[in-house]
């Protein structure tokens, strides 16, 4: 049976999108690793009869009869969305799905607080998260939660329909996934990874200290603001400022151009399989290591990195408890992929019995379509990687200032264009407004 399926994704996975515009509309929404989950959701449910749209995350523009209409599921995969700073857009998708007629799928939705689950934190959000899952529960048979964290809160404000299935983004490979170290210790001169969370300030240290001792180092920024850094250089507001954190243009990992970031997936993973270890405080930065093979390690420092961490059992330490002299030795010595590697399987099955109990299908269930999924991706060429702006050639720079010049006159055009429609709103009302006085004289 033909299943049209709306999934909540910034873009689709074969969208080829420029890196300049990328950073113009955002197609990242702020952050590279909502790519990661939301592609995997879409491969996960790319089977032979599927036919699926990504939202572009304008759910909440959408008019309700429409999507009704047009298609037969809304999929929800979401992060940390039971959060604080993300209320207003979390009541704006609930009055969008209160109006659907159709099936709504969580398909693993996080809480943020602390690395302690922190309750009190989450209590200004509890009347905003419960009226999300009533409005989706009564268009689903349960919502699916990343982990321990996110169930336990939600029994407390009285919801028992969860389930735990982690994150899409780890079942990329359906069951298959399995790390091994490629070396018996990690050495000076291997190429080692490093995320970041910009406000995880007590990365500094750890940043400094890794850079002086791995030449072969490697800053894979995630955010928005560092894509906008690397394309044109420092915002205005940063202009002239340095700081311990790869934050600013003046850093010595963007001086020596070991800066990379990526504006799709694909390119990230494969930048990725040659390296010999990744660590750092980015959840996703992580697990697109795993996805490709690298041996990864995760700090947590909040309750949505660390639930996850626990889910996957992605080796992992508290952010909080990492001294400021810890070297990516110790923790490649430490790191154990055994309980990740063995547990996969059952995890996997566990996404899709969710899957099946809300009558979604399986790409990897569906004779060739994950492997026709990738082979799709091989055929599509991907922007590289966005470098710091001063290791450009005259030819890329060139590139970068024309579309800078036609994004210029298109706006330029759109003023003048809307000063035109000003200007004659204005005459008509001046010429209604005499018509008018005349009339009442």
């Amino acid at each position: 049976m033909h299943q049209r399926i709306l999934l909540r994704a910034r873009k689709g996975p074969f969208d080829v999108v420029s890196p300049e515009e990328t950073f113009e509309r955002n197609w990242l929404g702020d952050n590279n690793g909502n790519l990661v989950f939301g592609h995997a959701a879409h491969k996960l449910l790319a089977t032979s009869t599927a036919e699926i749209t990504p939202t572009e995350f304008r759910a909440g523009s959408y008019d309700p009869r429409e999507i009704n209409e047009r298609y037969d599921v809304f999929v929800v995969p979401l992060a940390n969305a039971f959060r604080r700073s993300y209320v207003d857009r979390l009541q704006s998708m609930t009055r969008m799905i209160e109006k659907l007629k159709i099936p709504v799928v969580v398909l693993g939705v996080g809480a943020q607080t602390n690395v302690h689950g922190d309750r009190e934190y989450l209590r200004p959000i509890d009347d905003a998260v419960s009226a999300f899952c009533r409005a989706v529960l009564d268009r689903s048979h349960t919502i699916g939660v990343r982990g321990e964290v996110t169930e336990d809160y939600l029994r407390t404000l009285g919801f028992s329909a969860v389930e735990q299935i982690g994150c899409p983004s780890m079942f990329l490979h359906g069951d298959s996934l399995r790390i091994e170290k490629g070396k018996a210790a990690l050495g000076r001169e291997d190429r080692v990874a490093l995320t970041i969370s910009p406000y995880v300030k007590s990365m500094a240290k750890i940043v400094s200290s890794h850079h002086e001792r791995y030449p072969n180092l490697r800053y894979l920024p995630q955010d928005l603001r560092t894509l906008g850094t690397l394309l044109y250089g420092d915002a205005a507001e940063h202009r002239g400022k340095s700081s311990a954190m790869p934050v600013h243009s003046t850093h010595p990992l963007f001086v020596e151009d070991k800066v990379r970031m990526f504006v799709d997936p694909w390119t990230w993973m494969e930048y990725l399989s040659g390296f010999d270890f990744a660590f750092g405080t980015r959840i996703h930065g992580t697990i697109t290591a795993l996805l490709a093979g690298t041996p990864g390690y995760l700090f947590a420092h909040d309750s949505r990195t660390l639930e996850l961490a626990r889910y996957f059992d992605i080796p992992h330490r508290i952010m909080g408890e990492v001294p400021a002299d810890v070297d990516a030795a110790e923790l490649y010595q430490e790191a154990d992929y055994s309980a990740l590697n063995e547990g996969h399987k059952a995890r996997f099955a566990t996404m899709i019995r969710f899957l099946d109990r809300h009558d979604l299908g399986n790409a990897f269930a569906d004779g060739d379509s994950a492997a026709r999924f990738d082979q799709q991706v091989r055929e599509v060429s991907f922007p590289p990687a966005v470098r710091p702006l001063h290791t450009l050639g005259w030819d890329e720079l060139a590139t970068r200032m024309q579309w800078l010049r036609d994004q210029h006159t298109e706006l330029q055009q759109e003023l003048t264009e809307a000063r035109a429609i000003r200007l004659s709103a204005r005459v008509k009302d001046a010429v209604n407004g005499r018509v008018r006085r005349l009339l009442h004289r």
